[in-house]
């Protein structure tokens, strides 16, 4: 079963944090709090670890993994930005918005899909940004869910769920039910709305 830490969402206990992150570095899979619901990730390096949460997520979700990087300027090692993908970003980041780019060739190949785009988060969450300066690098991110409906908002519940399958679990409290906004901004000249979800998208349509 997974080990629960009770981690503080406004000011994250170095000491907890870094405990997560050892795992992290050990392959382990983590349920984390974001600023829409509740993820699951790893080292976005590891890929047994990324097999594993594929398995978590079912047969079905062969949709390519988003992940999470600290700030914008991370970004820019992962993706191709063009100067207005890099002005939209800079107007909501952090934020609860996905934004789909091109990849660049430092993202392992198991997260790119066939458009050879990826999926990018800058969460507005402590714990999040906590996790990213001890790693150092990205973290993978997908919810915490069964199907696209059936997301789980409680620490509690996701034990119950998913806890045999995780090592980590960080109850950072009770989150909401609406994912992040889906935007894709690999064509320059014609962003879309793939997925309305917490984040105001009223500026792309």
């Amino acid at each position: 079963m997974a080990i629960i830490y009770q981690i503080n969402p406004d000011n994250p206990q170095e000491r907890l944090i870094s405990k997560v992150v050892d795992e992290l570095r050990k392959g382990g899979v983590i349920a984390y709090p974001t600023d829409t619901v509740y993820g699951i990730g790893c080292d976005i390096f590891d890929k047994k670890a990324i097999d594993r949460i594929r398995l978590i997520k079912g047969k079905a979700h062969k949709s390519p993994l988003s992940f999470i990087c600290p700030d914008l300027k991370d970004i820019s090692k992962y993706a191709m930005v063009s100067n207005r993908a890099y002005k939209v970003m800079r107007h909501l980041l952090p934020g609860p918005y996905t934004f789909i780019l091109k990849a660049t060739r430092l993202v392992p190949k198991l997260m790119v899909s066939k458009r050879k785009s990826v999926g990018i988060r800058v969460p507005n969450n402590n714990i999040c940004l906590a996790l990213l300066q001890e790693l150092g690098h990205p973290i993978v991110s997908t919810s915490a869910s069964f199907g696209e409906y059936d997301i789980f908002t409680d620490p509690q519940e996701i034990d119950i769920r998913l806890g045999h399958q995780l090592n980590v679990i960080i109850d950072g409290g009770e989150l909401g039910h609406s994912a992040s906004s889906v935007i894709d901004l690999t064509d320059n000249d014609n962003f879309q709305i793939l997925r309305v979800g917490k984040g105001d998208v009223s500026m792309f349509q």
